[in-house]
């Protein structure tokens, strides 16, 4: 007779084709293991229906009916989602907590012959190794924080880096914004706290200690993401870089990246508007106006020396222990080819 094991999370990457996650699609959207293909034994309205039954009818009636739709499910995925898997497949199947979804999957695909595994504890044991492992791991790299005032090329600079084989952990990449009022990036909504833990657990792991890491300074919350507390503790404590540009190369940097906004200008209007509180009335109907009006470099340029210029100057020098030791990169324009050399220079450096 066929049988399955029990997966241990330490050994859920590895031995495994794929890793099936068999929640419904809400909660695949959620969070879900790196990688994890989303076969849904029960979709959202199935398990929101067998919910209720068990809550308002009983156990036994919503087992009876969750099954019937369960073997539907799998019957169907066997016929569609895994149709091209050959004999020797090996699936490693989760759901909430390794419970009666992963439970009939596994057991059928065990069943037909492929080595399948279940996830011991399933998603819910999992989040928890995440939350645990978010607590040790930034303690065993060295970061070289990227600073500098908005505009000076902190991001692409991390991108370079990355491209030339630099260790780089990205946060605003994974977080889906730029971390600013005007930071939300154009159809691309933020993922949820748990999806963004998760990736940052996820580029923590592929890094090694023997060599540094390069982030961006960052405050506590990207959008309206939050950084792990250890992750940012140890941000805040390491050693800084810090990038000066021209101006006016930092408003040609700025209005390429939010080249968005300047298609849609009323909406740049909108977000202005909420800076009433720190700048007046008066200044941001300024800003707004200039902003319908097109007058896309005198409002840039308004923006760094009243707006962003101060706020950076308030709080990097309170929130990053060693900036003022910083490394200075005074680069002269914020092209591809400056950035290039100076992200060689940097991880030549390295050794």
């Amino acid at each position: 007779m066929a049988t399955y094991k029990l997966i241990e999370i330490s050994q859920a990457f590895h031995a495994f084709d794929d890793i099936l996650d068999v929640r419904s699609p809400a909660e695949y959207a959620d969070d879900h293991l790196p990688g994890a293909i989303n076969v849904p034994v029960l979709n959202d309205e199935e398990r929101s229906r067998i919910g209720t039954l068990f809550t308002q009818v009983t156990p036994f009636e919503a087992k009876r009916q969750g099954a019937a739709l369960i073997a539907r499910n799998i019957a169907r995925h066997l016929e569609e989602t895994f149709g091209d898997r050959q004999r020797g497949w090996r699936p490693l199947v989760y759901c909430w907590r390794g419970g009666m979804r992963s439970g009939a999957m596994v057991h059928i695909l065990a069943q037909i012959g492929w080595r399948a595994g279940q996830l011991k504890g399933g998603y819910k044991t999992y989040r928890r190794y995440v939350i645990a492992a978010l607590e040790t791991l930034p303690i065993k790299f060295d970061f070289c924080v990227i600073s500098g005032a908005t505009g000076s090329g902190k991001s692409r600079l991390l991108h370079v880096l990355a491209e030339q084989g630099g260790q780089v952990l990205d946060l605003e990449k994974l977080a889906q914004h730029r971390g600013s009022l005007l930071g939300n990036l154009p159809d691309q909504p933020q993922p949820t706290q748990r999806t963004f833990e998760t990736r940052l657990w996820d580029a923590l792991c592929a890094f090694t200690p023997d060599r540094p890491v390069y982030i961006e300074a960052e405050s506590r919350k990207v959008g309206v993401l939050s950084v792990p507390n250890a992750l940012l503790d140890r941000m805040r404590a390491s050693p800084c870089v810090r990038i000066e540009a021209p101006q006016e190369a930092r408003v040609e940097l700025l209005m390429d990246d939010y080249a968005h906004f300047l298609r849609n200008p009323t909406l740049l209007a909108e977000r202005l508007s909420l800076l009433v509180e720190l700048h007046g009335r008066v200044v941001t109907d300024r800003w707004c106006e200039r902003a319908r009006q097109g007058e896309w470099r005198p409002l840039v340029e308004e923006l760094l020396t009243q707006h962003y210029d101060p706020a950076y100057r308030r709080s990097s020098g309170v929130s990053f222990q060693q900036l003022n030791n910083a490394n200075v990169l005074r680069l002269v324009s914020l092209d591809g080819e400056n950035l290039r050399k100076t992200a060689e220079d940097l991880i030549r450096k390295e050794r």
